[in-house]
């Protein structure tokens, strides 16, 4: 019981940690993530962290707090799942309720502007991480190319909503996967 404690306070203040050190979004907390629970706490290893991750986009709500519920519920329960919910969102409520108030009063200064310049710079590298961390656990052949490309053209340039290209992804993928099944069956 001790230790289950000690792993919930250890969720809390890991993802307290990223909530509070990553700026961008939940995109650009997946390198963190990865950092702090597959490599540095062994919690998961970085294959269900990649799976964690697919789980988390396709699901209704934000990746990190999506990510956050799914690691803290596989290393403590239902009050890791919880806190580490909890340690991961509060960061951005505290900073935002204070950016929100100061932005009101300093937003007409040129180096508050530039400022937010350069954090969307260092957001978009955190963000092109992650994809590259994601491209190289994905498997990839001709099938997996041909289908990435498309998913990205369609949300990209036909402006088609992002969870019906998920939705059809995850079919063709599961479409794919059965053909193959049943020609290693008839082999």
């Amino acid at each position: 019981m001790k230790e289950k404690r000690n792993n919930i306070l250890k969720l809390f203040l890991s993802f307290f940690k990223i909530g509070a050190l990553s700026f961008g979004g939940g995109y650009a907390m997946i390198p963190h993530i990865q950092e702090e629970v597959a490599d540095k706490r062994n919690w998961i290893t970085e294959e269900e962290l990649l799976e964690i991750i697919s789980i988390a986009e396709s699901t209704p709500g934000p990746i990190a707090i999506n990510s956050a519920t799914f690691i803290g519920k596989k290393v403590a329960g239902f009050w890791g799942a919880f806190f580490a919910t909890l340690g991961v969102v509060l960061p951005s409520f505290v900073i935002i309720s204070v950016i929100a108030y100061l932005l009101q009063q300093f937003n007409q200064y040129k180096p508050i502007k530039y400022a937010f310049f350069g954090i969307r710079a260092g957001v978009l590298a955190c963000i092109v991480k992650s994809l590259y961390m994601m491209f190289k656990k994905c498997p990839k052949g001709i099938m997996e190319y041909i289908l990435m490309a498309a998913a990205l053209a369609i949300v990209a340039f036909l402006k088609i909503k992002a969870i019906y290209v998920i939705i059809a992804c995850v079919l063709i993928g599961l479409a794919v996967s059965l053909i193959a099944g049943r020609r290693k069956k008839a082999l």
